[in-house]
């Protein structure tokens, strides 16, 4: 039997789901009973922390290779929730542009994202909700960030005709300001200092701060369509 087809609930799948926010919101959403299906890229690391956290499985999945994507989710059955929350940091700058990955990048965000979509629309039902996962960069470019803001600009306009196309399912899109918390940021301490004191809250967002507004999208019925911002007014400044 497929995932997500035993029992009233379907599943909630979270693609990149293995580390960082995916995987912080996946264990709040198996901690609630929910039926949770992670990807990542290595099927090992997929299915051991599946079973760490208590999810329903782990698939191996790469969005940078999208034609093989369907085939990778045949297993998933009805879904309630759609988190596309894999991420790729790219360092790209125009004078030293590198085409690979840029490419990478793009496909995986763009490409990847919609073709998950496509891949399981027939399996969503008229109260699914989706969640693409953007980023501040859209809106505070810096250098080496070619790429990375161009992409995430184009996240906000993905979550207008996904939502047009794929209605009445909701669609709507997260954009994290820098994460205090995050491993990701750990290293970066004199960069944290200056977000930080530019910050109008004079904090950093936390972690826990951006699943708890991730579940709000997913599960508030009245929300479509919308880009929100997590960083306590960073982009303000």
């Amino acid at each position: 039997m497929a995932l997500g087809e035993n029992g009233a609930t379907g599943a909630t799948l979270i693609v990149g789901g293995t580390r960082g926010i995916g995987r912080r919101l996946a264990e709040q959403y198996a901690g609630r009973g929910r039926r949770v299906v992670i990807t990542g890229r290595d099927r090992n690391h997929t299915e051991a922390v599946a079973r760490e956290i208590g999810a329903a499985a782990g698939v191996a999945l790469d969005l940078t290779e999208p034609t093989q994507i369907g085939s990778a989710l045949k297993q998933v059955g009805t879904v309630d929730h759609v988190v596309l929350a894999a991420i790729e940091r790219d360092s790209n700058t125009v004078r030293e542009y590198e085409v690979e990955r840029a490419i990478r990048l793009a496909t995986l965000k763009l490409v990847g994202y919609t073709e998950v979509l496509h891949s399981l629309c027939t399996r969503m039902h008229d109260n699914t909700a989706v969640l693409l996962f953007g980023g501040l960069a859209k809106d505070r470019p810096y250098p080496g960030s070619t790429t990375v803001t161009s992409v995430n600009g184009a996240v906000t306009t993905m979550v207008r005709t996904l939502a047009t196309e794929l209605a009445p399912v909701r669609v709507n899109a997260l954009h994290p300001g820098v994460v205090g918390d995050s491993p990701a940021w750990i290293d970066a301490t004199e960069f944290l200092k200056g977000v930080k004191e530019r910050t109008p809250t004079g904090r950093l967002v936390t972690m826990d701060e951006v699943t708890n507004a991730a579940v709000f999208l997913l599960e508030n019925t009245a929300v479509n369509g919308v880009n929100l911002h997590v960083d306590g007014g960073w982009v303000l400044s």
